[in-house]
């Protein structure tokens, strides 16, 4: 059988105050597309649909039509919750997404619960089996483990054993006949981070997993939480699909793709990856104001962040978004913006006029600007001459 892997697609994600839905909106139009061209058996998406646990109208309304949209392709789909999603909410809408043929999973259920989702792939008649785990932070692993593998409460051990209670029960009901798979959201001991929307709490010290926990009976599994693709080294194919699109600045190198995957109950599954190319690539760059502006034609309509290699002055990120418009962040180079740390005893604070104090605080910040010095003596003689009056 066929399937697509996505994941992390952090719908409703603001970029410095910019929106991004209709990038969003393209993105995962273009995986529907290819949902339709590969005329995949299901599509498994493993968390983090929104950017945040109360998205916008506009965020839940293009989730929605998306997931309706793959299931018209004729595709299972199954969708776990992230740690970015509310998983209560995904419950709760589980009964009415179940009525055209969508599955939601918010927590952790039994097998014969729905915490493992069965049903026959169109294109060969054969049994799949899909063990669902949705994101289980360290509070709630030992009461999941209670409730699916009757883990006693005086359980103290880590959090990765306490995952592996909840995988075994959960891979117990796998079929020598069918399809195996595993979908989690969690970060595997050893993966990599994509250096942009991961929550750094949720992805390390005692939030990890090894990949050993994931057994040897399962054909694939479809992670989700990190950004990166990559595979994990592992008894069974363990595969990180990343974010369809860079979703922050430290992502701006990734690759982007989802990942077509080819499973029989004999084989080893086979994983080719589709490159996503609708989002919009995010570039970092430096320079002067007028390089940036010489080179302006280079970046198209990447979005960008600046590093300006140039003191700073009033109205310089005006300029620099006037000559770059599609500019989300603009910085002065650290080489331009460092404090010099001059020390500046109490005597000579004494003996020196406001301009000079003035003067010294824009030496040690790097600001090169002759009108704010203006500015400061206008303001200056405008105060004292108050002052005088009164």
């Amino acid at each position: 059988m066929r399937f697509l892997h996505t994941s992390d697609w952090h719908v409703g994600k603001v970029l410095r105050g910019h929106s991004r839905l209709d990038e969003q909106r393209a993105v995962l139009a273009e995986i529907v597309g290819l949902a339709r061209e590969h005329a995949v058996d299901a599509v498994l998406i493993s968390g983090d649909l929104y950017e945040t646990a109360a998205p916008a109208a506009e965020a839940q309304q293009l989730v929605v039509r998306t997931l309706l949209a793959l299931r018209d392709t004729g595709a299972q789909v199954i969708a776990i919750a992230g740690n970015h999603d509310h998983a209560a909410a995904f419950d709760a809408y589980r009964p009415l997404m179940g009525e055209v043929g969508i599955t939601l999973v918010g927590s952790i259920r039994r097998p014969q619960d729905g915490g493992v989702v069965s049903f026959t792939a169109r294109s060969t008649g054969e049994p799949v089996n899909v063990a669902v785990l949705p994101f289980l932070s360290q509070r709630y692993a030992v009461r999941a483990a209670q409730l699916v593998a009757q883990t006693p409460a005086e359980n103290s051990a880590g959090y990765d054993q306490m995952v592996r209670d909840v995988l075994a029960a959960l891979t117990a009901s796998f079929t020598d006949d069918g399809v195996n798979i595993v979908m989690a959201h969690l970060t595997v001991t050893g993966a990599a981070t994509g250096a942009g929307g991961e929550r750094s709490a949720q992805t390390i010290f005692e939030y990890h997993v090894p990949a050993s926990a994931f057994g040897v009976r399962a054909h694939y599994v479809a992670l989700g939480h990190l950004h990166r693709r990559q595979s994990l080294p592992a008894p069974c194919p363990v595969h990180y699909c990343g974010a369809p699109y860079a979703i922050d600045f430290g992502e701006q190198d990734n690759t982007n793709v989802v990942l077509l995957v080819d499973a029989s109950p004999a084989t080893p599954a086979r994983v080719t990856d589709l490159p996503i190319k609708s989002g919009r690539r995010l570039r970092t760059v430096t320079g002067t104001v007028a390089e940036l502006g010489q080179r302006a034609s280079e970046y198209g309509d990447d979005y960008l962040r600046v590093f300006v290699r140039e003191p700073y002055r009033a109205g310089l990120p005006d300029e620099v978004r006037a000559t770059l418009p599609n500019v989300l962040q603009v910085r002065i180079d650290p080489e331009f913006s460092a404090p010099t740390h001059r020390a500046v005893h109490a005597a000579s604070r004494a003996a020196s006029t406001p301009a000079e104090l003035f003067a010294a605080f824009c030496a040690e910040r790097g600001i090169d600007d002759p009108r704010l010095s203006a500015l400061f003596g206008q303001l200056h003689d405008r105060v004292t001459s108050a002052g005088d009056d009164g």
